[in-house]
């Protein structure tokens, strides 16, 4: 009798296993084919052949107002600013981790491409806001954050040196920003000196450990630490989580909070606490996640947790999320962003299928033309989904 219960308990807890590894294996391959899908929908809408870049917005119209500049306002132009363009550097580089065989080509064409923002007349060679053959524009130390990031993550993927060397040279170019002015940290802008904001701040730190973990070269993680701690004795808020940016005139701390700048800050410390295994990073980390968990979470009726702002911000949060989650095993704060894009999957899309800015389809955005680093973060969330189900 003994023996036949223990057949019995073995077979229930081998059914079990079996049972969650196929229902582990069908949410893979869903979130694979919703990003494979989705970045082709965004592909084909946005790509631009004649420049081998992309447009701005989808439908591309120039009555768009484009307000994330520092001398202004803009109107969309023939093609993208470097910002929404790395969303899909960043996407392609997560699918590359997915098919590498089937991606390999995209990307060498999106990270080459993505050099056509290069300004090699102004020394330090650095990433321009806009693309020199068509302008000269501003340099922007957060943009090029992310293009050091979509090359080191390039590098990660396939070994090629060139993309090292990239990401190096973007890093040089960040820290000739870096001066005195309260006790370190750069600016947002080349040559403009009136504030330093958690954005560059947090994608350098973010840059320079990913070099350190592929690189081991010392220089990187001295420097990584430097981002780091300025950040920490900063722009930290006693809610756990990071302000925009401090004032250089008169160190006023600008108290608007945005989830990618904490996400940034958890993707460092998470970083560090690998790098060094100090419990006290990972308790930082722990104590981010939930703090941004509760300063941007909203509870819903039907029992989500919302965390709303931009969806590339919530995306860089995710990434933050991620890591930590790699570590610690606790599904709680990557579960609440899984369900918030799987409830815009169906309620917040237009009939192109493109998804609303507001995910949680509060105002109508059927007809109102998309971003395109609202919808190539989309492609990125679910590649990275996918391969946390896989």
């Amino acid at each position: 009798m003994k023996k036949m219960i223990a057949a019995l308990v073995i077979c229930f807890f081998g059914f079990n296993q079996i049972n969650s590894q196929n229902k582990q294996k069908e949410a893979y391959l869903m979130y694979k084919n919703r990003a494979e899908s989705f970045y082709d929908l965004v592909y084909g809408l946005y790509y631009l052949p004649k420049y081998n870049l992309f447009s701005e917005y989808y439908p591309n119209a120039n009555a768009v107002k484009l307000n994330y500049f520092n001398d202004g306002e803009k109107n969309t132009k023939e093609v993208s600013f470097l910002w929404p363009f790395s969303g899909m550097t960043s996407a392609i580089n997560v699918l590359y981790k997915i098919d590498p065989k089937k991606y390999k080509a995209s990307l060498k064409n999106l990270i080459e491409a993505q050099k056509l923002y290069k300004d090699t007349i102004r020394k330090p060679a650095g990433y321009q806001a806009y693309p020199p053959q068509f302008e000269k524009s501003d340099r922007y130390y957060d943009d090029n954050g992310l293009v050091g990031i979509d090359y080191i993550e390039a590098y990660e993927n396939t070994k090629d040196t060139k993309y090292l060397k990239d990401a190096k040279e973007v890093f040089e170019f960040i820290i000739s920003g870096w001066n005195n002015d309260l006790e370190g940290g750069v600016t947002w802008l080349e040559g403009v000196y009136d504030q330093k904001p958690a954005c560059s701040n947090g994608k350098a730190a973010v840059l320079a450990l990913k070099i350190y973990e592929q690189t081991h070269d010392k220089y990187y993680l001295d420097w990584g630490l430097k981002f780091y701690n300025w950040m920490h004795s900063h722009l930290r808020a006693s809610e756990n989580i990071y302000w925009n940016d401090m004032k250089t005139a008169d160190r006023s701390v600008l108290k608007t909070a945005w989830t990618y700048n904490t996400g940034t800050m958890l993707q460092s410390v998470v970083s560090l606490y690998k790098i060094t295994g100090n419990k006290e990073y990972l308790n930082e980390a722990q104590s981010l996640a939930e703090g941004a968990y509760l300063f941007f979470g909203k509870k819903q009726a039907d029992g989500r947790t919302l965390i709303l702002d931009n969806p590339w911000f919530t995306t860089v949060l995710f990434r933050g999320y991620q890591d930590l989650y790699e570590v610690d095993r606790n599904p709680k704060y990557i579960d609440a962003i899984i369900k918030n894009i799987d409830y815009a999957w169906v309620h917040a899309r237009d009939e192109k299928g493109l998804f609303f800015n507001n995910w949680n389809a509060e105002t109508d955005e059927s007809k109102t033309a998309k971003w395109l680093l609202d919808e190539a973060c989309i492609a990125e969330l679910y590649a990275r989904i996918a391969l946390l189900k896989k």
